[in-house]
């Protein structure tokens, strides 16, 4: 018990210190990480980021960050940097260089070969007195008072300082360029967030049959058109197809409940004449909010007044929307 209460506040003192340092790099949003930002965003060139170790890793992550969000960027290894990697550097890229101590060897060599090739140099350190910083046209500045690690060792508040570092320099940089939701749908195509951000409802709907029905069908043909199209419901629709109403399992269900005799029992007689619809060409993913608010498994859908289809949550899950 007491080892389960010891693991459970070191893992609280983890957080504690990251979430402390992370709010106290605000105070290091000054007129150099400004400058960065308007730099990176009337570049004709790209944004090359580079480290080693750790940063190499929280490198990578801010690449993808950056590039999913608009600003064209790339990861150079600082180490292969100087056998062969420097040729991918063209003299309008800019090069943020990740170094907690600004002065690890690796860099030391890296930073004059980057002079010279006169790309502009960002340095995202936790050093601002170190020989990355000093070089640096930009300090991006993620100081920490100490690592989680209890021997003040381990790369991990570090890491942590450097890595929303680089979001607040995406997001700013997102901001600049007007980054729409459709310009991300189109960064992202693949997955169950593009298709939140492009699936329509008429995408989604091809495959399922339209049960329909007019008002003066008789019961027994009503619960024949719900079983043969397989969806659990009907539209009650006029001779144009424009929608008067719905019949659902439930509805059936609960008529039986209440009716003692099902003769002469018509479509009019049990439908819902004010369904929840949703429009062909909304996005899949509004139908899912719809149907959450609503808790309904399936919506009518609509091109205009006519029954265009059915959507059902089934139809969401198989797209991965869900």
């Amino acid at each position: 018990m007491n080892l389960a209460k010891n693991i459970k506040k070191i893992a609280q003192d983890v957080l504690l210190n990251e979430s402390r340092a992370i709010e106290h790099l605000t105070n290091f949003i000054d007129n150099d990480f400004e400058a960065c930002v308007q730099e990176i965003y009337s570049a004709k060139g790209r944004v090359v980021v580079t480290g080693i170790g750790k940063s190499a890793i929280i490198a990578n992550k801010i690449v993808a960050t950056l590039n999913s969000t608009g600003t064209p960027s790339l990861f150079m290894h600082a180490a292969d940097a100087i056998h062969g990697d420097l040729g991918m550097i063209q003299r309008e890229d800019i090069v943020i260089c990740i170094s907690k101590s600004g002065n690890t060897p690796e860099i030391k060599v890296l930073v004059p070969l980057l002079k010279r090739r006169g790309s502009k140099l960002v340095a995202l350190v936790s050093n601002t007195t170190s020989y990355l910083a000093l070089q640096a046209d930009y300090i991006l500045n993620a100081t920490i008072a100490e690592e989680a690690c209890p021997n003040n060792l381990a790369p991990t508040t570090s890491t942590t300082a450097h890595l929303v570092m680089g979001d607040a320099l995406a997001i700013c940089l997102l901001e600049l360029r007007n980054f729409s939701s459709r310009d991300f749908a189109e960064y992202h195509p693949g997955g169950s967030l593009g298709k939140q951000l492009y699936l329509k409802v008429s995408d989604v709907i091809t495959n399922n049959q339209l049960p329909l029905v007019a008002p003066e069908t008789p019961l027994k043909d009503v619960i024949l058109e719900i079983s043969s199209k397989r969806l659990g419901c009907t539209a009650v629709v006029d001779s144009d197809k424009n929608l008067l109403g719905i019949i659902t399992d439930g509805d059936l269900r609960r008529m039986l409940q209440k009716e003692a005799t099902i003769a002469g029992i018509k479509a009019a007689d049990i439908m819902t004449s004010t369904p929840k619809k949703i429009e062909k060409d909304e996005f899949a993913v509004k139908a899912l909010h719809q149907m959450q608010e609503g808790n309904i498994t399936q919506l009518v859908v609509m091109d205009g007044s006519k029954v265009a289809g059915f959507i059902h949550l089934h139809d969401l899950l198989k797209e991965g929307i869900v």
